[in-house]
């Protein structure tokens, strides 16, 4: 009898306590990070937008495969791209910023005036892109990205800033999905 107590006991704890496991659990789970990271890095000086005659100084296509990687096309679901020009120049810069798809059409524009210096102009714009703003699907389709640039201004003049030039950089916050 002294032996059937904890007996009983053992198998009554074991009984209640096995539960069939669902290992298929990790098939309804998803993760949805924040994901940010630069994307364009561009300079050039006063003393080069000056050796060209005002109007077009720069036109560069840029190969950005990132947004159409299967991970990140099918899980994005919103993000943000952030553009930022500091001008030190004494020049009136027209940037314009095309997204463009694998076949090369344009599938957003963004064009930003900057003002000369001094004093030292820079200016931020951001655009939303899923639920609270454009196209999603403008994302998920850019494979590159134009940027061109105008001297809006004359050739001739030199700001009092010390070494002046003008920078762009951009960066990109995303929210994706990953299953």
């Amino acid at each position: 009898m002294k032996y059937f107590v904890p007996l009983f006991l053992f198998i009554a704890l074991c009984g209640s306590c096995m539960q069939e496991q669902d290992f298929n659990q990790f098939e309804n789970l998803s993760i949805r990070p924040t994901i940010t990271s630069s994307i364009l890095y561009i300079e050039t000086t006063e003393e080069f937008i000056n050796s060209v005659v005002p109007g077009a100084f720069y036109a560069e296509e840029f190969n950005f495969d990132a947004f159409t990687e299967d991970f990140f096309a099918e899980g994005v679901l919103s993000g943000v791209l952030t553009y930022e020009v500091e001008n030190s120049t004494s020049k009136t810069i027209e940037i314009v910023i095309e997204l463009l798809d694998e076949n090369g059409i344009v599938l957003d524009t963004e064009p930003i005036l900057v003002e000369p210096a001094p004093p030292v102009f820079t200016k931020m714009v951001e655009i939303a892109y899923g639920p609270e703003g454009r196209s999603i699907d403008i994302i998920k389709n850019t494979s590159a990205i134009r940027v061109s640039a105008q001297n809006l201004s004359d050739d001739t003049s030199i700001s009092n800033e010390l070494d002046p030039k003008i920078i762009l950089r951009s960066s990109g916050t995303f929210k994706v999905e990953l299953k």
